[in-house]
């Protein structure tokens, strides 16, 4: 028997309709445990590196990860793997919400997807019963929207499905995948799905997850995690945090509890990603966000079996109901230099049902007024578009969504509308990295720290990049040394020294401190939670994402054990979840990434030191056993039992002999 997985997966080819229950090989399961780790493995056997996104070759994985579906607290994220129209690299944007638990309850660790259908489809699994059904008449249709029309055609109401809206249909690139209040945004995975011509995925599942030690299971979970749970909820963390929603809980921003913004909407850049708004957060402000958050605002929600609250019922006036999670609540406002949040509940309902990644579309948008501001865009471009912020970011998200007019080229993203456009465009995308739109952050002093993770790590973006360690000094040595008192989570001693010795000015400050070492380990331990939490489908606010979380490398070890019997230690499960990561960087070396790619924004922080940069990259390789490219050693790979990779990178030239 197969514990906390299934043991199989569902493969669907789209081009011939042909349909295949496959056992899956447990010892894939001890390589890479589930969730990204298998899928890595998967596509590295099965996609070549000269498959583009909208290649029939290029496969969509739907995977749960090993925990989805079990009693563990937040093991509810579904992740979508594709190579992405926008980058050209391997993207895996994840989804909260319900779908990860019902896949497994239906019988299935994975869906993997290939070929593209002659017509519009929906995919209809109800446990053994696997359909792959005409989808024509819900063409056009908003992703949510979609999602009720199916469950009603199939007469389950308790169905969870995952659509596209009109900008998958049209491939746009920042086209998201929508499932009721959660939403797989980045990299371009609703594209890649509207390229197959597949509107939706429903799942309905009813059968058993079967756990290897049960009782041991139970006590991990509603024993160590929930009362530390509690403990975290009863206690706000005021130190090293920013705002209320950062300190007071476990789980992602509480965007949607607190109505106080002060620090986002000071501290992150507004527009293009160009200015701070230092001064914006003023008493008036904030009585009128409070009192249109209040009146928008219908309930608190959740994912599958958490007892946090990310999201909420959003009912706004004459707006169809939605459900909205954290950020998303900003990101159109602040774009638009909007000061009134009433127009975030109002576009953020049309964009949910258009299906568009909320950290990027409203960034294209600014940019592209930017533009139209600097005389690059003409009136000719902006024909028809209303005057006033509001009625401009209307506009743009409808010709962006239906590929009109100079929204055709903004579909494809900053970086290919800038070189699209020309004529000076190309200054303005200055808010990306290897193509992709990067958080609205606009900081003074080069961070060791941040610098690593916006330029290493797979996933491109910082968001969920970040971890248990501070996001910068804490002012005060009597605050740090309180910190550190109950700092469970730490993987050793030594990172509460190196917080201890973190001040906020002089020696031992940005930029030079954390040194390039200490940053490399920090970052290491950051990077590995969150690898854990992608491969057990875990939503990072309770592991890898937030300060002190109730899961931490020294907990995972023993549930993973306890669900499915294969004792794993914490040498163990670090050994994993590298072999993993390192392959995962293979995967985008073999596609052309290389050290070049890897740089922040020009202008992400005010102060740069472009030595002390190169030093902190050329450290972090080494740390990692990769060599000056960035590409990972062949003594590296062997040692995590990854030959069968040296060979092919060697065999491509990528690797040569004699590169350390």
């Amino acid at each position: 028997m197969r514990y906390a997985e299934t043991g199989y997966n569902l493969e669907i080819d789209l081009t011939t309709g042909n349909i295949e229950k496959v056992e899956t090989d447990p010892k894939l399961t001890e390589l890479h445990l589930g969730g990204l780790g298998t899928s890595l493995k998967i596509h590295w056997d099965r996609v070549p590196p000269e498959t583009k996104a909208f290649d029939p070759e290029n496969l969509l994985i739907v995977s749960s990860g090993l925990l989805c579906g079990t009693p563990a607290f937040s093991a509810n994220r579904t992740l979508f793997s594709f190579i992405s129209p926008q980058t050209d690299l391997l993207a895996y944007p994840m989804m909260g919400g319900f779908l990860a638990a019902e896949l497994k309850y239906a019988g299935y660790d994975k869906i993997i997807i290939r070929g593209k259908s002659p017509k519009l489809v929906y995919i209809w699994i109800h446990n053994d019963k696997v359909e792959i059904r005409d989808a024509t008449h819900l063409k056009g249709k908003g992703a949510v929207e979609t999602q009720d029309l199916i469950r009603d055609e199939m007469k389950e109401p308790r169905a969870q499905a995952a659509a596209i809206g009109l900008a998958g249909e049209n491939r746009v690139f920042v086209a998201s995948i929508e499932q009721s209040r959660s939403s797989s945004s980045r990299g371009g995975g609703g594209a890649v799905m509207g390229d197959k011509n597949l509107k939706a995925i429903a799942v309905r599942g009813t059968k058993d997850v079967y756990i290897a030690r049960g009782e041991e299971f139970r006590e991990l979970i509603m024993g160590e995690v929930l009362e530390f749970v509690k403990l975290r909820n009863e206690n706000n963390l005021k130190i090293a945090v920013h705002s209320p929603q950062h300190g007071a809980i476990i789980g992602s921003p509480q965007a949607m509890k607190y109505a106080d913004e002060e620090w986002h909407t000071t501290g992150f850049a507004w527009g293009n990603a160009r200015n701070r708004r230092k001064d914006f957060w003023t008493k008036e402000i904030e009585e009128s966000w409070s009192k249109s958050q209040e009146s928008a605002v219908k309930r608190l929600i959740s994912c599958f079996n958490c007892t946090q609250q990310c999201g909420a019922l959003i009912a706004f006036e004459d707006v169809p109901r939605f459900m909205m999670k954290c950020f998303s609540k900003l990101t159109y406002a602040m774009a638009a230099y909007v000061d009134n949040l009433d127009f975030s509940w109002k576009i953020m309902q049309k964009a949910t049902e258009y299906g568009v990644d909320s950290f990027s579309t409203p960034q294209i948008m600014a940019f592209a007024v930017e533009l139209y501001e600097a005389g690059i865009l003409t009136d000719a471009d902006f024909a028809g578009c209303p005057s006033d912020n509001e009625g401009r970011f209307f506009w743009l998200l409808d010709k962006i969504v239906r590929r009109e007019g100079i929204g055709d080229i903004l579909a494809d993203g900053t970086y290919w509308a800038a070189r699209k456009i020309g004529n000076g465009a190309e200054a303005f995308d200055h808010n990306t990295i290897k193509k992709h739109e990067q958080m609205n952050i606009k900081l003074g002093m080069l961070d060791p720290l941040y610098y690593l993770m916006y330029s290493t790590n797979e996933k491109i973006s910082i968001t969920q990049i970040e971890g248990n360690f501070p996001q910068g000094a804490i002012t005060k040595k009597e605050d740090r040394e309180k910190f550190i008192k109950d700092w469970i989570q730490v993987p050793d001693e030594k990172f509460k020294q190196y917080l201890l010795d973190w001040e906020p000015r002089g020696e031992n400050a940005n930029p030079y401190y954390p040194t390039p070492e200490i940053a490399c380990e920090i970052v290491d331990w950051m990077e590995m939670l969150h690898n854990i939490d992608d491969a057990l489908g875990l939503c990072a606010g309770w592991g890898s994402f937030v300060f002190k979380p109730p899961y931490h490398i020294h907990n995972y070890p023993k549930i993973i054990s306890a669900a499915t019997g294969m004792d794993i230690d914490k040498d163990g499960l670090k050994r994993i979840v590298n072999r993993s990561r390192n392959l995962h960087r293979a995967i985008n070396n073999r596609r052309g990434m290389t050290r070049a790619d890897e740089k922040p924004p020009e202008d992400h922080w005010r102060r740069r030191f472009p030595e002390l940069e190169e030093n902190l990259l050329t450290t972090y390789y080494k740390y990692k056993g990769w060599n000056y490219d960035g590409i990972p050693t062949k003594e590296r790979l062997q040692e995590l039992d990854l030959g069968y990779v040296a060979e092919d990178l060697e065999k491509r030239g990528i690797l040569k002999d004699g590169q350390d």
